[in-house]
């Protein structure tokens, strides 16, 4: 049984698929790992740590794909690189197949099985396997992170000789894992922290990590979330009197970081131009929904957007893959556990089982169609509950920042 993973190829992606422990996990089911040379190198994974861990390292794709019977990717594969995988293999990866059906259509026309990642289930069993809580995670951590280092201030009071230094005011928008980690990042940091978010499950969450609850909270707040734990998308009458509330209160704030998204639509607008004008010069904007759109009015995919009146717009990219080794080894252990659901333990051979849960809300082609309910010969995707939101484990899910955002 030879599983590939070649180099990424789509953007600037610095995460890989393995890491050295998971190549001997693998290993362990009797695996044959094979590498594309420097495919771990963003990462800081060099050939020689792959070779120490007992994978094998090719010199292009092709050689790496040639046989395989699995292929793990971080992202779905390019166009160009469809054609080099092998008819029958299992391709696992984040698919982000919104949007993108011509791409899942290409990869049922390749006779591969394709598996979506980011719709794995919010369930007990698939935990470990949640990509998006991984990512996001990070994405919430760095997001701050990179708010401060543009800001340009200090984030906690501090009383000096020479005087003191307010502290600084970050709101969070939107409480899923990105906006928890966020909240809980900036607290660290000692800034003052409120936080918005159209689910009443966040409210507690938000106040036990010591920030201050924002929203509107009438009876369509009350219903705001599905039976899944998903954030539903709100009226326009809601969302006027979210936007009346938060303006005033965004024009006293020193950094906020967006995260807002609902499954297989555009971004939600939450922060209007004319919110943006009302902000201090100085103060910073970080956008997580860029790549669908962008929470932020006037933000820029993968720029550091300067307003005319001094406000600094954080677009970046792939967030996660802002902290590769971190992201990769989360990512990587993610895979695993779900791929190791796909091995029979004691005759060391694939034995999918189409029935599982777990592969019926991943997978979205097999046998040279595309099978998942979603796309199945639709034209458009329609809303799910059931799969990609970046929710934590340990608390209620939301929507918010993507893994290939992050």
């Amino acid at each position: 049984m030879r599983i590939a993973v070649p180099a990424e190829t789509q953007g600037a992606e610095t995460r890989v698929a393995v890491t050295p422990e998971t190549v001997r996990k693998f290993a362990g089911l009797g695996a044959e790992i094979v590498v594309e040379t420097g495919a771990g190198l963003a990462s800081g994974i060099s050939d020689a740590d792959y070779q120490a861990a007992g994978a094998t390292i090719a010199a292009t794709a092709s050689e790496a794909l040639a046989g395989a019977a699995i292929v793990l990717k971080v992202r779905r594969p390019a166009e160009s690189e469809i054609a080099g995988l092998p008819s029958g293999a299992l391709v696992v990866g984040i698919m982000d197949p919104y949007g993108n059906e011509a791409a899942v259509e290409a990869l049922s026309k390749a006779g591969v099985a394709a598996f979506a990642m980011e719709f794995m289930p919010r369930i007990t069993r698939a935990q470990v396997m949640d990509v998006l809580s991984s990512q996001a995670n990070l994405a919430g951590y760095r997001a701050v992170i990179d708010g401060a280092a543009e800001y340009g201030r200090a984030l906690p009071m501090m009383m000096t000789a020479a005087g003191t230094v307010p502290a600084a005011r970050i709101f969070i928008m939107g409480v899923g894992v990105a906006g928890l980690q966020a909240i809980a990042t900036a607290r660290r940091m000692g800034a003052i922290v409120t936080a918005t978010d159209v689910r009443p499950a966040t409210k507690e969450q938000v106040e036990s990590l010591g920030a201050k609850f924002l929203a509107v909270e009438d009876d369509e707040f009350k219903q705001a979330q599905t039976a899944g734990g998903y954030a539903k998308e709100m009226s326009k009458e809601y969302q006027a009197k979210q936007a009346e509330l938060t303006a005033s209160h965004i024009a006293k704030q020193d950094i906020v970081v967006t995260t807002a998204l609902i499954p297989g639509r555009p971004a939600p607008k939450l922060i209007s131009a004319a919110m943006v004008e009302s902000m201090k010069a100085g103060s910073v904007i970080v956008d997580l929904a860029v790549e669908r759109g962008g929470n932020c009015e006037l933000a820029k995919p993968g720029e550091i957007f300067v307003t005319p009146n001094g406000v600094r717009i954080v677009g970046h990219l792939n967030v996660p893959g802002r902290l590769p080794a971190t992201a990769s080894q989360l990512y990587a252990k993610n895979l695993f556990a779900f791929v190791e659901t796909l091995i029979d333990k004691t005759s060391k051979t694939l034995a999918v089982n189409w029935d599982d849960e777990l592969v019926k809300a991943t997978a979205l082609t097999r046998d040279g169609a595309v099978i998942h309910p979603n796309f199945a010969a639709k034209t458009a995707p329609a809303p799910v509950e059931s799969a990609p939101a970046p929710a934590p484990a340990e608390a209620a899910p939301v929507v918010e920042g993507s893994t290939t955002n992050g």
